[in-house]
């Protein structure tokens, strides 16, 4: 799957787009798009459709609480961003337990929904401490 460079802001984030996080999660999002879209995966589409929304969820609370210029709304949104990544791991276990992705695919796709969450949660520390 492919990897895109992640930028890191010099001074504070000036957009949703210099934040790591929404950065990882837009990578996530599109690596679920793509294997969605193949094989045995692509016929089940309310499963595939409920992943897509979960990835795309992740990205979408990190700009749309970034953007509401708030930290204690920006934090509010990374929660409900991190449980959207939390609910993307868990489909993940179901797509390989009935057979829609491959060990190495599986392990590709948790590795990288693990890191988000793990970003997530360092962001979701960092605005408590601004609050």
């Amino acid at each position: 799957m492919p990897r895109d460079e992640f930028r890191v802001p010099s001074e504070g984030f000036l957009r949703f787009e210099d934040i790591i996080a929404w950065q990882k999660a837009r990578v996530l999002a599109r690596n679920v798009y793509l294997v969605t879209k193949t094989g045995e995966f692509a016929r089940d589409v309310g499963l595939a459709r409920q992943m897509q929304r979960a990835a795309v969820s992740v990205m979408s609370n990190v700009a749309e609480g970034f953007e509401r210029s708030s930290p204690a709304e920006f934090h509010r949104y990374v929660v409900i961003a991190k449980a959207s990544c939390a609910e993307l791991r868990s489909q993940l276990y179901l797509a390989k337990d009935v057979g829609y992705l491959s060990q190495g695919a599986f392990k590709e796709l948790m590795k990288q929904a693990e890191e988000v969450a793990r970003v997530l949660g360092g962001l979701r520390a960092s605005i408590d401490r601004r609050k």
